[in-house]
Parts: C-alpha cells; sequence; structure tokens
C-alpha cells in the first residue's frame, strides 16, 4: 500500500512539474504582451519595419526588436531558435525543409503576406529601356559582372539564382553592399545594371524612396516575346517574371507574440499596411462602398 502511495505522489508531483514548466512557457509572452526578435532580409526592410510599427502601437505592451540579415542567415537563425519569427521570400530546398521539420518540429506551414518583386534597375539618363530574360541568364554568366546585386546571401541573388535554376555560387555579379546603396551608387557607374527590390522604393510618400524613383528608371522584362513592368496588376497575377511572395516563419509551438503578429500581418489590418507600401496584398479583402 505504502509502495503505492508513493508511485502517486511520484506520478502526482511529475504532472505538476511539467504543467507548471508548460505554464511557465505559455505565460512568457501572448499576443498582446512579450518581447521577441524578428529577422527580416534588407529587401524587405520598410514592409518589415511598418508591419512592426503598426502592431507594438496597437499592442503597447509588446516589443518586437527587428534585425536586419540577410535571408539565408535569418533562416539559420531561426532553425537554430536564436529568434522566433522571420521573412522569406524564396523556396525553401528540400534539406531546408527537412532540417526545418526535424529541428522546429512543426508543419511548414508559409504565411504568406505579400507579393514584392526584384528589379532591374539602369540610372535614368541611361537609353536602356528593357532587357530580356536571356539576356540575364547571358549577364550573369559573363566575366564582365555588370549585374550589380546588394551582397551574398541576400533574398535578391538568391531568389534570381533560384528562378534560373542556378546555385548562386556559379552566378557572375558585382556587389554593393545594401538595396539603397545600390540604388544611390548606380551612377557611378553606367555600365551595369543594379538589382533589387520593389519595397526599396515602393512606398509611393516615402521620401528616400521617392529620391530613388527619380534617380532610376526600372527596366520592363521581356519573356516570350512580351514585355512586363512590375505593376501591382502584374505583380497581382504574377505575370512580371520576378515577382515574388513574401511569407512569415516562426518556431513558435502556442498561440505567442510571433504567431500573434503573423496572424495580424496576413489579416486585413496588415494588408492594408501592406498596400499603403506599395506592395501588393496576398490576402486581399473586398471593399464595399454603400451609396445613399
Amino acid at each position: 500500500m505504502m509502495i503505492k502511495m508513493h508511485k502517486l505522489i511520484l506520478i502526482g508531483l511529475l504532472s505538476f512539474l511539467l504543467f507548471g514548466s508548460c505554464s511557465k512557457d505559455m505565460a512568457i509572452d501572448n499576443p498582446n504582451k512579450g518581447e521577441i526578435t524578428i529577422e527580416a532580409d534588407e529587401s524587405f526592410k520598410s514592409v518589415s519595419e511598418a508591419l512592426v510599427e503598426s502592431y507594438t502601437t496597437l499592442n503597447p505592451q509588446t516589443k518586437i526588436k527587428l534585425v536586419i540579415k540577410k535571408e539565408d542567415l535569418g533562416l539559420l537563425d531561426l532553425l537554430n531558435k536564436k529568434v522566433r519569427v522571420i521573412v522569406m521570400s524564396r523556396e525553401l530546398s528540400k534539406k531546408e525543409k527537412e532540417a526545418y521539420d526535424k529541428k522546429i518540429d512543426l508543419p511548414w506551414l508559409p504565411a504568406k503576406f505579400a507579393a514584392d518583386a526584384v528589379l532591374f534597375v539602369v540610372p535614368k539618363d541611361s537609353p536602356l529601356e528593357a532587357i530580356a530574360m536571356e539576356e540575364i541568364y547571358s549577364e550573369l554568366n559573363s566575366d564582365k559582372k555588370r549585374m550589380i546585386f546588394d551582397g551574398v546571401n541576400s533574398s535578391n541573388l538568391n531568389f534570381v539564382a533560384q528562378k534560373f535554376k542556378k546555385n548562386p555560387a556559379d552566378l557572375k555579379f558585382s556587389i554593393i553592399n545594401g538595396n539603397e546603396n545600390v540604388a544611390e551608387q548606380l551612377k557611378n557607374y553606367p555600365d551595369k545594371i543594379g538589382v533589387i527590390s520593389y519595397n526599396t522604393i515602393s512606398r509611393p510618400f516615402g521620401k528616400d524612396a521617392q529620391k530613388l524613383r527619380n534617380e532610376l528608371k526600372v527596366l520592363n522584362i521581356i519573356k516570350n516575346g512580351k514585355t512586363y513592368n512590375p505593376s501591382n496588376d502584374n505583380l497581382k497575377n504574377m505575370s512580371y517574371p520576378f515577382t515574388r511572395v513574401l511569407y512569415l516563419l516562426t518556431n513558435e509551438s502556442y498561440y505567442g507574440l510571433g504567431n500573434g503578429f503573423i496572424r495580424f500581418s496576413c489579416q486585413q489590418i496588415g494588408q492594408i499596411i501592406v498596400e499603403k507600401e506599395g506592395l501588393q496584398p496576398y490576402n486581399i479583402f473586398n471593399r464595399e462602398v454603400q451609396m445613399r
């Protein structure tokens, strides 16, 4: 009888410890209170900042630290649980998805929230107006290195390489660190073509974005004999060849601040913020206007 009683006490104690530990973890943060870190590539800095600022304004007891880091490095930090949420644009490889499944032990469920694009830009006074997909591929294999990217491990380089089914290390290109730096310094290299994110210049009333738009010419892309520009309609139907979908990934296994931010970004208020950033919202809400 005493042995059974001891077993019952031990089981009860273990249950209490496990429940207490779980409750403590769940109490660390919730969608309305707590502190987390989110990482985003510099290419998505503007929209990421706007979403974080709006969320924390609506939820004053939350603090979200936004760290700007190259896309590949952000993924490593997520897998190693150094950060709670990341912004991604490219598809993960089979090995990366396997690593996510193994380390995070959650279903791989990307939370898509915006359509962005990779742009090929030249100085305003350049005679170039358009560039064909074949020309882009040729330049990326040329020793002239006419294409200027914002760095290795960056979302722009990763996405373009993935588009052409190439390893980024196999491509030939020049580097100027940072999307804005590429755009600003391009006038010093009139024979080069800059490769930047649409979000770098998409904010309609942002002073920096307006300045860059005035200095740059966005090249149209020719594919299969048709010409495409990165208009909102072309992003919406993804006909612009370098349209990409931004999504959020988390390692948070409960409904905490990370998942709260993700839900906010994908629902109506977050989607309005995406639209104000000049990007195409991924989840489109119908607007009804009643006239009386």
